[in-house]
């Protein structure tokens, strides 16, 4: 076994998946494509940064249990419909969740409180932040069938507590 092919194969034994795939392809490419070793490591480290990033922002989305995929640039911004474009904006940052609030979107039916609490929770994903995505009723026949089984408190740290937490902030 040559010495590339025992380093690759300890890469997959690490679990640096992607980073060997980088090396192989880093490998195979022309040789007239000369890269510095800089270069070269920059590229492969790159590449199972991306991959992992990518990975932990799939799960947060998962695990936010998003009933549609929503954003907040597509957010229709409109008076009549209550939604204004500063809120919005305001929003996007994520400063609410670094101060540990919620966020409740209430309205008529049809004005598009789904989709923009959908979008924040996306949103907030996405700066690496964790969320959870419900609707009132559901959320509120949950707890009070946790109150009546005795396992109120444990569904609040287990399930809600662990919403606020940072994976990987920005």
């Amino acid at each position: 076994m040559t010495t590339i092919e025992e380093t690759l194969t300890k890469l997959h034994e690490l679990k640096l998946t992607s980073m060997a795939k980088a090396v192989r392809e880093l490998m195979d490419t022309a040789p007239g494509q000369q890269l510095s070793f800089d270069e070269k490591l920059g590229i492969v480290v790159d590449r199972e940064w991306t991959d992992r990033d990518n990975r932990r922002l799939s799960r947060r989305i998962k695990e936010a249990k998003l009933s549609t995929r929503a954003s907040l640039d597509n957010v229709l911004c409109d008076p009549e419909r209550g939604v204004d474009k500063a809120t919005i904006r305001g929003l996007a940052n994520c400063q609410w969740v670094k101060s540990k609030h919620n966020v409740a979107v209430i309205g008529k039916t049809g004005v598009g409180k789904t989709y923009v609490a959908t979008a924040l929770a996306d949103s907030a994903c996405r700066m690496g932040y964790r969320s959870i995505f419900f609707r009132v009723p559901r959320l509120l026949e949950e707890l009070a069938l946790a109150r009546a089984s005795g396992v109120y408190a444990s569904l609040l740290v287990r399930r809600y507590s662990k919403a606020h937490r940072p994976t990987n902030p920005l």
